[in-house]
């Protein structure tokens, strides 16, 4: 007869944890540089664990979230993702960006985890610096010979469907698991944060 093998949620989010560990941990080292235009632009933020972790995370926690918050977080992080890939191209030196994507990731998965909804301005304005920090990013790794303008447009419609893919996710099966992705989903988001927050010490 066979055994039903059991396992716990903990035990679920620690083995997609490390299921995801064996990938590369930051988008910042990548074939796809060698791209150019368009195609590197929207397979920059998929090659890299934290952008997509992160991106994926600002879908689902916005999806938790009521009007007008639920529609205004998805928006304001590919226009402030812009904003911040312009200071990165221009050349300005903005220090500690790979510790707060790092970080973005950690905290949208707590946030994710415990279901905190904050303030509208306090949320937008977090989505906001965590936006920039990864345009600035992928600003910085503009490829030679790439076009700003087609890589970024690359990115921004890479970075819409992570966020729609997060938010589908979240409202198809919030119905169908009663909450339980959500938790999984943010409490796996939290630890690979973590994870990246130990990597930058």
């Amino acid at each position: 007869m066979k055994k039903k093998i059991k396992i716990s949620f903990m035990q679920a989010s620690v083995l997609l944890c490390l299921a995801m560990a064996v990938g590369p941990a930051a988008a910042h080292i990548s074939p796809m540089h060698s791209v150019n235009g368009f195609q590197a632009g929207f397979l920059h933020p998929l090659m890299g664990l934290d952008h997509l972790l992160a991106m994926l995370a600002v879908g689902i926690w916005a999806a938790q979230h009521q009007r007008p918050a639920i529609w205004l977080l998805p928006v304001a992080f590919p226009v402030m993702m812009v904003a911040g890939a312009l200071l990165g191209v221009s050349g300005v030196l903005i220090p500690g960006v790979e510790a707060g994507i790092a970080a973005s990731v950690l905290i949208l998965g707590l946030l994710i985890a415990t279901s905190v909804k904050l303030a509208l301005p306090f949320s937008v304005s977090l989505i906001a610096v965590f936006a920039m920090m990864h345009g600035y990013a992928h600003g910085v790794e503009l490829p030679l010979g790439a076009g700003a303008v087609s890589f970024g447009l690359g990115f921004v419609l890479s970075t819409i469907l992570l966020h729609a893919i997060g938010f589908g996710l979240t409202m198809v099966t919030s119905r169908l698991m009663n909450g339980r992705f959500i938790r999984y989903a943010g409490t796996s988001i939290a630890m690979m944060g973590l994870f990246f927050v130990s990597a930058m010490t």
